[in-house]
C-alpha cells in the first residue's frame, strides 16, 4: 500500500530535484504499483500533480505484482486502467514510460507522451533467472518491437559468457559482450532510453559510457543491412547527417560483410565499438578504434560469440 506523495524522511526531493536542475538534469519519478490499482487509482491524480509541483514532468509507472480480483494486465479491467493513467498523465504535461505494461496498440498517436513501454523479458531478468540470452536480443527485433518503441533497460556494464554466467541480485550480469549492450542502443528503437546499471559502475567503464551516451533516441532513417531472426542482424539508422551501424549474434561468433552504399556522402568518420580479441571468454572485453571510409565502401562487422558491433558514422565535410 504505496504511498505515492510521501518520500522517505531521509530523501529531500526538493534539495534534490534543485541539485540536478543545477548540474542540467532532469528528475524521472517511479510510481512502483506493484498491481495494486485500487491504491494507485484513489492517488494517481494527486500523485501526477505533486511530482510537476515539484519540477518533475518524467514518470515511470511499474506493475511488479497481481492485479485484483484475478483480473489480467490484459484483461478489459487492466486496459482500462492503463488508459486513465495516460490520460492523467497527458492532463498533467508529463512523459510516460510504462513497466510491466499492455503491448502497444498505436495508442501514442493519439496520446503522444505515451513515450516508450517496456512489455518484454527485459534486462532486469539477468538478476534473477537463467537470465537473456544473445539470441532473445536477436528475436526481439523481429516480435516485440514490431508494436512500437520498447524500453529494454540496455546498457549493462557486467557482461558474462554463457559459461560465466550466475544469478546475482545485488550486482546483476548480463549474457553476452560489452559491445553488444552498445549495438542495442542503435537496435532497439525507444525514444526514452533507459540504463540497466549504476552510475558508479559508469564511471568504470568511460568509453563505453561516451560511447553510448551519442547515440541519439529517435531515427530519420532505417536501413534493414542483414537478419536471421534469433541468430544475427546488422542494421543502420540515420539522425541528422550521421548514421548509426549496429550488429548482434546469438552465441556463435560471426563476420558479416556490409556494403556502405547506404551512405549520402562521399567519406566519413567512422567510430567503432567492438568486442575485443579475449570476448570469446572475457564479455567485457572491448576494443575501439576510428577509421575513414567512403560510400560504397565495404567493411567486416566482427562479432565473438555472444557479441555485437556499433560504430558512429560522422560525415567528413
Amino acid at each position: 500500500s504505496f504511498d505515492f506523495t510521501k518520500p522517505y524522511a531521509d530523501f529531500d526531493i526538493d534539495e534534490i530535484v534543485r541539485y540536478a536542475k543545477e548540474k542540467g538534469v532532469e528528475i524521472m519519478g517511479h510510481h512502483e504499483t506493484g498491481g495494486n490499482i485500487p491504491n494507485y487509482e484513489r492517488q494517481m491524480d494527486h500523485a501526477m500533480q505533486w511530482y510537476t509541483d515539484h519540477g518533475i514532468h518524467l514518470l515511470k509507472t511499474g506493475y511488479a505484482g497481481a492485479f485484483p480480483d484475478g483480473y489480467l494486465h490484459h484483461s478489459q479491467y487492466g486496459v482500462n486502467h492503463y488508459q486513465r493513467v495516460v490520460e492523467t498523465a497527458a492532463r498533467h504535461q508529463m512523459t510516460l514510460d510504462a513497466h510491466e505494461p499492455i503491448k502497444d496498440t498505436g495508442i501514442r498517436r493519439t496520446w503522444p507522451n505515451m513515450m516508450t513501454r517496456e512489455g518484454a523479458r527485459g534486462m532486469e531478468w539477468n538478476a534473477w533467472s537463467e537470465g537473456n540470452p544473445p539470441s532473445h536480443h536477436v528475436m526481439l527485433p523481429f516480435t516485440r518491437l514490431l508494436s512500437g518503441p520498447m524500453d529494454y533497460t540496455p546498457g549493462a556494464v557486467n557482461n558474462a559468457t554463457a559459461e560465466d554466467f550466475y544469478i546475482n541480485f545485488v550486482h546483476p550480469i548480463s549474457l553476452g559482450t560489452r559491445a553488444h549492450q552498445a549495438a542495442l542502443y542503435v537496435v532497439y528503437e525507444s525514444s526514452l532510453q533507459m540504463l540497466a546499471d549504476s552510475p558508479s559502475n559508469y564511471y568504470k567503464a568511460p568509453e563505453f559510457a561516451s560511447f553510448i551516451s551519442r547515440i541519439p533516441t529517435t531515427w530519420d532513417d532505417t536501413k534493414a543491412i542483414t537478419a536471421k531472426i534469433g541468430e544475427q542482424l546488422v542494421i543502420a539508422r540515420k539522425n541528422g547527417k550521421n548514421w548509426y551501424l549496429a550488429g548482434l549474434t546469438d552465441w556463435n561468433a560471426r563476420s558479416i560483410e556490409v556494403k556502405l552504399n547506404f551512405l549520402e556522402a562521399d567519406k566519413y568518420k567512422m567510430e567503432v565499438f567492438k568486442d575485443g580479441v579475449n570476448a570469446d571468454v572475457y564479455a567485457s572485453d572491448f576494443k575501439t578504434e576510428e577509421v575513414i571510409v567512403s560510400k560504397g565502401d565495404s567493411i567486416n562487422v566482427t562479432m565473438a560469440k555472444g557479441g555485437g558491433w556499433a560504430a558512429i558514422l560522422t560525415p567528413i565535410e
